[in-house]
């Protein structure tokens, strides 16, 4: 028992010794542990050693309401070696950066629709992307008539600030032709009706419109490229055209909201008097999709794989994700991920295979 009593005593003088030798040179510690995590993360490109084929990387996978572990929508597609975004939610850019994939590569972006969180994160990507890149032209930015008008009021309030960045890191690295983006403008196709609104090197991207009414024009988009496909619902009702234009797609990414969570926050809404707020989330209700109707659309097209994005409420914690799911399994037997933010999903040309993995 003495022996025992002599080691116990020897661990917590080494403890305490430990501990005061970290405080001394704590700073020294910290800046070495900073220079490896630099070397670590600076610069890496994790899209270098993906297969050829279509690759969706889950960049923002939240809403308006607070959520700590999402930033606001935001997916981008690689497409062999070309790398382009599906709406740009708030933190959608500083998550780009994160995943690792190369911020400078990106040719486009396709707007879904305007409301503002899929859309506040444009500001921050236009910047990043440009600096990345010391682009010459203007970031092309896809969407619905109307597009013209956002982007315009964007390259508006970044003006000043673009003149900074040039006269301070020179035009080399900020060129003052490529800051800013430039608005390409498509009609939105009626009913169930498609259009292609870009095809090159074996890309092709149609859009479809959605019903997210009130909130016109809306549309999703669809991603074929040698063979494997992949749809993006934007925000949307249960909308036949959806259906139609996914049908057979290896991947479906679609926004989901679970009525009943969100019931439980209007009702703790108004029991602290939030009541604009409390309506709010009534409003919402009526033009998002329940996860089990994602389900539905899912099966009705034949898609491979439902992944659910724009998630509402916030789910923080993973163990609330089958209260979220409800009975969404009931209604699709493929596969059901509930998106987080740093996923990865790979469809490698000349297979059937969707493989699921984390960029952090």
């Amino acid at each position: 028992m003495r022996t025992y009593g002599k080691w116990v005593s020897a661990i917590a003088l080494i403890g305490l010794a430990g501990g005061i030798l970290v405080g001394v040179f704590q700073a020294q510690i910290a800046t070495a542990l900073l220079v490896w995590i630099v070397d670590a993360r600076v610069g890496r490109d994790t899209t270098a050693t993906l297969p050829d084929g279509l690759h969706v990387a889950l960049c923002g996978t939240g809403s308006p309401l607070p959520d700590p572990t999402r930033a606001g929508p935001c997916s981008v597609v690689i497409a062999g070696k070309r790398l382009f975004v599906v709406d740009i939610g708030e933190g959608g850019a500083r998550t780009i950066v994160a995943m690792g994939l190369p911020i400078g590569r990106i040719e486009g972006v396709f707007l879904t629709h305007f409301h503002s969180d899929h859309i506040d994160g444009l500001g921050p990507l236009m910047l990043q992307s440009w600096i990345a890149s010391s682009a010459t032209s203007p970031l092309p930015v896809h969407g619905p008539t109307g597009v013209e008008a956002v982007v315009a009021g964007f390259d508006a309030a970044y003006a000043t600030d673009w003149g900074y960045r040039t006269a301070h890191h020179g035009g080399g690295v900020a060129p003052p032709g490529g800051a800013g983006a430039v608005a390409v403008p498509f009609v939105v196709p009626q009913g169930n009706a498609r259009q292609v609104v870009y095809r090159q090197d074996g890309l092709t991207i149609t859009a479809f419109c959605v019903d997210h009414g009130p909130v016109r024009p809306a549309v999703g988009y669809r991603f074929d490229y040698k063979g494997r496909s992949v749809v993006f619902s934007g925000d949307t009702g249960p909308s036949a055209s959806l259906v139609a234009a996914a049908k057979g797609a290896d991947l479906l990414v679609h926004e989901a909201l679970q009525p009943h969570l969100v019931g439980l926050l209007t009702t703790a809404l108004e029991r602290n008097h939030r009541y604009n707020l409390a309506q709010v989330t009534r409003d919402i209700r009526n033009y998002h999709t329940t996860p089990e109707q994602a389900a539905d659309a899912a099966k009705a097209a034949g898609v491979k794989r439902l992944v659910l994005n724009h998630i509402v409420p916030p789910l923080p914690l993973r163990f609330a994700y089958p209260a979220f799911l409800g009975d969404s399994a009931h209604h699709f037997t493929g596969p059901i991920t509930v998106g987080e933010d740093g996923m990865l999903f790979s469809l490698p040309a000349g297979t059937a295979t969707i493989s699921q993995s984390k960029l952090e």
